[in-house]
């Protein structure tokens, strides 16, 4: 019996932690979205729909990854790896930023040369940048949402 709660200690332990609950949140709240970009990417309203799906899941586990990185990013200029419990102001806008400076680097490397996807004609895009405007819209909302989960659930 004692080891069984003290492996729940640690599972307890694990997800009051900031990154796992970051790439949870992340992943979740990511998911629906890519979803209903579909009709926004050349192409994927045609293709097979497990093949939509695994791309689908695909993007969000990479947003998660993102959401991660600027989660660290932060961190490390704040100094202090649980910044999330209490969330300044600045903080949340450096971890936006962040996406979205990443975000736009992707979308631009994704759009261009590498030809990883195309937008559809639907798909409203940034004069001068290309790039797609509800990717950003997805990094000016999620980021705050995830957050605000994160701190919730850790605190």
């Amino acid at each position: 019996m004692g080891s069984m709660r003290k492996g729940i200690g640690y599972i307890s332990g694990f997800l009051r932690q900031p990154e796992p609950n970051v790439l949870l949140f992340g992943f979740l709240l990511n998911l629906p979205w890519e979803l209903l970009q579909v009709p926004f990417f050349a192409g994927m309203s045609s293709i097979a729909h497990w093949d939509g799906v695994i791309q689908c899941v695909t993007a969000a586990a990479g947003d998660a990854v993102i959401l991660l990185v600027a989660f660290w990013a932060t961190a490390c200029l704040w100094r202090e790896r649980m910044w999330i419990t209490q969330p300044s102001l600045n903080a949340t806008i450096a971890f936006v930023a962040t996406g979205i400076a990443v975000t736009i680097a992707l979308e631009w490397w994704a759009t261009g040369d590498s030809g990883r996807w195309t937008y559809a004609k639907t798909m409203p895009t940034i004069p001068g940048l290309g790039t797609g405007v509800l990717p950003l819209l997805q990094w000016l909302l999620i980021p705050p949402l995830v957050v605000w989960l994160v701190r919730r659930q850790i605190r």
